[in-house]
């Protein structure tokens, strides 16, 4: 059986990502492609719902006890994604290690100490970065309704997701039309799915 591919989004709050990858999902399943949109944090899970508490600011953690919270609650669906991905299923990832690494270091703490929570995680077959300017993602819908939407806050963390960036990722003007975005990703994910069916899942995140 072929596999799915990983495929993930990152950016800073309002960049699209959620919208984009709703839109590809429906595209890929349309196309004769499975597939399912995941996100992360993923609230849903008990350490999610301590994380959820976080977020909305109803409770105050330590940053590193915040960090291993985010990590654990990838690691806690690691062999769901594994079933998933080895059945077929490509998963389209809302936010992903990458930004627990680049929201927690834009926080002072140490770079590396961040990465090593997530090492051997699955690793993406493809990373699109939706890349926008803070100040005008401060503008788009209820920007400051939770912890990290502060705009100084983001720019940095803008920063340390310059510093993740490989030959895997592929920037997006997330500026464009959401439209003109869509095609851009249909059209990259579908040769995606193509290349890596056959390849072996890596677990090499970080490493």
């Amino acid at each position: 059986m072929t596999r799915g591919s990983l495929i993930v989004f990152e950016g800073c709050d309002k960049s699209g990502k959620s919208t984009q990858c709703k839109k590809l999902v429906e595209y890929l399943n349309n196309h004769g492609n499975q597939a399912e949109q995941w996100r992360f944090p993923e609230r849903s899970t008990e350490i999610g719902k301590v994380i959820n508490d976080y977020i909305e600011k109803k409770c105050e953690l330590h940053d590193r006890a915040v960090h291993l919270l985010f990590s654990a609650n990838r690691w806690e669906l690691v062999p769901l994604m594994k079933e998933k991905l080895e059945s077929g299923v490509t998963l389209v990832v809302d936010r992903y290690a990458f930004s627990g690494v680049a929201f927690t270091s834009a926080k002072g703490l140490d770079f590396e100490w961040c990465k090593s929570c997530d090492r051997e995680l699955p690793t993406p077959d493809k990373v699109f970065y939706l890349d926008i300017p803070i100040d005008e993602a401060s503008t788009r819908g209820d920007f400051g309704g939770e912890r990290y939407e502060v705009s100084s806050f983001q720019k940095t963390v803008q920063e340390k997701f310059q510093q993740l960036q490989d030959d895997s990722w592929e920037i997006i003007d997330a500026r464009n039309t959401i439209e003109n975005i869509h095609k851009l990703l249909c059209e990259s994910t579908l040769k995606i799915i193509e290349n890596n069916k056959e390849n072996p899942l890596k677990m090499t995140l970080f490493v």
